[in-house]
Order: structure tokens, then sequence, then C-alpha cells
């Protein structure tokens, strides 16, 4: 039994009807056993024994813990990059117009089946990395951008090799349904049918946790959805969905029937796709980077989602078309100044509502029994961490017990 202590802090536990805001815990102490949380409270209240059985204790110094953050959507192994496209877009392009040339998700996919797995482990550890520096202790990662069996393959097995290098936990989600490849233009029907099989390989290979898909126009219909998320039911897969960014296509309400984990971005959500959300316990995902990245004008219904108390998470979204950011705690300060977040949201967002979108019950909160991911922020408020555009306050992390 290895037991630390840590004291002189601030605790945001983010428990959710906690008494008081962000679960905050003043003059805290938590003692960590192995990889979970053993007690954490004022530190006044610290049991003398539990306190004696501590091999090592770390002084805060008066600086904040939060839990360790979550980045619940992410397409981060990818191949080359989009700045052409980015400069197009500033001279008038949108973003179905360079898809339609032949731009967008396909560019990239061109650059990623062409890209080794070194050079793709390189790159993507990069901006791993990144995140990491900003208290990132949990990442989903997303396939989609190989979008052959030998391509996707090669991207899910990056994206797991990531954890055996890094100290973080990563989630793999295949999202074969992202795009049409070349080799199947004009025959979305008949990639999908393709589709199906190599759900079934991935997942006998044990290199998907979820499985995710691109609803709207210049993605996938309704019903070729269905089908994929039919098939990830079969195999015992949770699903996802990119939904109602360009359009109401009536996704949420498809994703909500399958008991999806979220569904994410959210611009065109209606009143009744909110409403089966909230019945199917779905999350929504929100992704301000890429509002802000392709000049957004309609504000994902933030009212709606709080009137029918549908669970709110953040993302970076990163990747290389409408979102290459490497930095969760931008998106808290986005969240607050484009969506109208409060910062208490924002970080829930982080925390506590991340994890539910990826079907994790062991953290995105501080209590005994949960796991010990946590970041120690040299700030004297939660709201701190949502403030300060570009301030990286992190102090230390620690992932399963250990400082890393």
């Amino acid at each position: 039994m290895s037991l630390s202590l840590w004291t002189h802090c601030d605790i945001a536990t983010m428990q959710a009807g906690a008494a008081q805001p962000y679960g905050l815990v003043s003059d805290a102490a938590l003692v960590i056993e192995n990889e979970k949380i053993r007690w954490l409270g004022p530190r006044g209240d610290l049991p003398r024994d539990l306190q004696a059985l501590c091999s090592s204790e770390h002084d805060c110094e008066g600086a904040l813990i939060t839990p360790g953050l979550i980045d619940c959507h992410t397409h981060l192994v990818y191949g080359g990059d989009r700045a052409a496209e980015f400069e197009q877009r500033l001279q008038g392009a949108s973003y179905e117009d360079i898809a339609r040339r032949g731009g967008g998700i396909a560019s990239t996919v061109r650059a990623t089946r062409e890209a080794s797995s070194a050079d793709l482990a390189h790159s993507s550890a990069t901006r791993l990395r990144a995140l990491m520096a900003e208290g990132v202790t949990t990442i989903e990662i997303k396939s989609g951008y190989g979008l052959a069996l030998e391509h996707e393959r090669k991207c899910l097995q990056v994206a797991r090799s990531l954890a055996h290098s890094h100290a973080v936990d990563v989630r793999t989600t295949f999202l074969g349904a992202h795009a049409v490849p070349p080799e199947f233009a004009g025959q979305s029907d008949a990639y999908v049918d393709s589709l199906l099989p190599m759900l079934k390989t991935l997942h006998d290979e044990g290199l998907v946790d979820a499985v995710d898909a691109f609803c709207e126009g210049i993605g996938f219909s309704l019903a070729q959805t269905a089908r994929v998320f039919a098939a990830a039911r079969v195999l015992g897969l949770p699903v996802k969905l990119h939904a109602e960014q360009l359009s109401d296509s009536g996704g949420a309400q498809l994703a909500a029937g399958y008991d999806a984990l979220s569904c994410d971005h959210l611009e065109w959500l209606s009143e009744q796709g909110a409403a089966a959300m909230a019945q199917a316990g779905t999350v929504a995902v929100l992704l301000p980077g890429a509002f802000y990245f392709l000049r957004e004008t309609r504000l994902p219904p933030i009212g709606l989602l709080r009137q029918h108390q549908v669970p709110m998470a953040l993302s970076t979204d990163c990747n290389p078309g409408s979102s290459p950011c490497t930095s969760l705690l931008l998106m808290l300060n986005m969240a607050c100044t484009l969506f109208r977040f409060t910062p208490e949201e924002a970080l829930s967002g982080v925390t506590r509502h991340a994890a539910q979108a990826l079907g994790l019950a062991d953290r995105g909160v501080l209590a005994p029994g949960m796991r010990a991911d946590f970041v120690v922020w040299q700030v004297q408020h939660p709201a701190a961490l949502a403030y300060a555009m570009g301030a990286n306050p992190l102090r230390a992390t620690v992932f399963k017990g250990q400082l890393r």
C-alpha cells in the first residue's frame, strides 16, 4: 500500500449537486492510494491515523486542484495540413465549396494515406504533448482520415501507441463514416457496405472503443448512419455522432435512439433533438474552436440545452481543417466569450461532462474511489482557468496517482 498526501490547496471537485460552486473544498487535503483517491475533504478533518500512513506529502502552497482535463473529441492523428484552404476560406470559399472541389477531408485523407506510421506518430505526439502541457490526462482520438482498412488500422494503431509512450489515457473512436473516399466517388452506399466488415475487423483487433459518423449533406445520410450504428450495436460498441453542424438533419434524434454517448457540434440542433438527447442521457459536445475557425454565425442553442438539462462538454476538435488547435484551456475561454458559458459550465465541460461523453465513470470528478487524475494550478479561483487567453498556470499533473 502506497499513500501520498496533498495539502494546503483548494480543490474544485466538480461533483454534481455540490453545496459550493465547482464543488469547491477550501483548505483541503487529498490522500492518494496507488491509482485512486482514498480520502478528500477539509484539511482539518483529515484522520490522524490516515495521515500517519502517508509515505509522502506534497505542500501545494495554496494552489488549486481540479480533475485532470479530458479532451473528448479530437482527430489528432493525421498527415499534412490545410493552411492553403484556410487562406481560400478567407477569400470567400465555404467549407462545402472546398470539400466539393476535392479539398477538405479528402485532402487530409491523401496526406494521411501517404504518411508512414512513424511520421504520423511523430506529428501526433507533438500535438498530444501540447495538450498534456495544459493538464489533459484523457483524450479521445478518432480515425477517419484513412477510409480504407489498412489506413484506418494504421491511424488507430498510432493512436493506441500514444498511450504507451505518454502518461495519458487514449480512447479510440472509429470514424470510417467521415467522408466518401475517392475510390468510392458517387457510391456512398457501396462505401458503407465496405465499412461494416472494416469495423468488425478493427474491433476484433482491439483498436476500437466507440463508433462515430458524420451525418450531414456532405457526409452520410440518416439511413447510412443508422446502418453503421446498427453494426456498432451488434459489436457492443457505443456510438457518437457529428450532428447538426451545417444543417438540421435529425441526426441528434437518430443518435439518441441508439443511446449515443454524445452528439457533437450541434449549431443547428432543434428542440426535438435536444429533448431526445435529454431522454437518452446523450451529452452535447460543443466545439468553439471550429465555430471560431470557420467563422460560423449560428450559435449552438445553449439555452435549449440548458432548458432540457442536456450535459454540455467542450473539446478542442483538434483537426487540420476546421480546428487546428491544441489548447483545451483556450476552449474554456472561447466557450465563455462565444457561447456565453459560465466559467463553471466550461470547467464542467472538460471534466465531468467530458468523461460522460466518453462513457467513463471513474474520472472527471474528484472523490474517494475515483481515479487519481488531477491538475495543480497556480491560480486562486477556478474561474481563472477560463479567464486569461494564452495563459497556462499549470504547476503539476498527476496521472493515475503519479506525478507526470
